[in-house]
């Protein structure tokens, strides 16, 4: 078979003059589009940001309007080819549907996540606890899963569903929060004397606020021990060194006062024959 370069020389030649017009605009509509998406996400971001919009809402709204702004890109690009973008996006819409039943509790991640943002039942930088065992700050808030940072530095990554199917309570939502306290003194202690010292670590201690005042009560008669508890409050972003503080003072004053801290023993009885 005989190769007739000429007609193919032709061919490319009439496929370049007819094509290469719109590859090179398509490729300069393009690169202007991307610009401007770009651009208008963030004017977008800027206004949210002047209007006070949560931090986590607003990368998640600019997060969307990209990608709805740069799909109608690629459309119209496409139909700069004549390609019936109808079709095309009745295709997208059958493969979305397919992805969808693949994806269910993808998308219902998804969904939780909306609700937690427009809810916010908790935001970036709350002290959280989620499903009654983990507790850490919230770092951030995502499209599928929120992102939790504990006090040991780990960080720990829940489903959205899972949020919102669990209990959630927010230790720092209300700005000021109580610390919950308990200290366990010796029956032949005196009650008075142990309250006074803790009242008087708690007025030392740098975080804990003034109103509401602190007060220590008898909460328990235990079985070896009676249980003191207190509720200091402080701000929210204190709450760990306000614990902290007043758990390692209390101890040092209690051994300075000669307060006695009961614990546990075991008495083991040897036998001899």
């Amino acid at each position: 078979m005989e190769i007739n370069v000429a007609n193919i020389a032709q061919t490319v030649i009439e496929l370049s003059i007819t094509y290469l017009p719109k590859v090179a605009l398509a490729i300069l509509f393009l690169i202007i589009g991307n610009r401007l998406i770009k651009w208008i996400v963030k004017v977008f971001g800027n206004t949210l940001a002047n209007t006070e919009t949560d931090i986590s809402l607003s990368k998640f709204l600019q997060s969307l309007l990209s990608i709805g702004l740069r799909i109608m890109l690629i459309l119209s690009v496409a139909s700069m080819f004549g390609i019936n973008t109808t079709a095309f996006i009745a295709i997208i819409s059958a493969l979305m549907v397919g992805v969808g039943m693949a994806l269910n509790g993808t998308i219902g991640h998804f969904a939780s996540g909306v609700m937690i943002l427009l809810f916010k039942p908790f935001k970036v930088g709350d002290l959280v606890t989620i499903g009654g065992g983990r507790t850490g700050t919230v770092e951030a808030i995502n499209a599928f899963n929120t992102t939790l940072k504990t006090l040991d530095n780990q960080r720990i990554i829940i489903g959205n569903s899972n949020v919102t199917g669990n209990d959630v309570v927010n230790i720092s939502g209300q700005g000021e929060v109580g610390v919950e306290l308990s200290y366990g003194i010796g029956y032949d202690d005196n009650i008075d004397k142990a309250r006074q010292i803790i009242l008087k670590v708690g007025s030392e201690c740098p975080y804990i606020l003034n109103e509401p005042a602190q007060s220590v009560v008898v909460s328990e008669l235990g079985d070896s021990a009676v249980i003191l508890a207190t509720r200091p409050f402080c701000k929210s972003e204190h709450y760990w060194d306000t614990k902290f503080y007043m758990q390692e003072n209390v101890k040092k004053a209690f051994d300075q006062q000669d307060i006695g801290i009961p614990y546990n023993t075991l008495d083991i009885k040897m036998l001899t024959n």
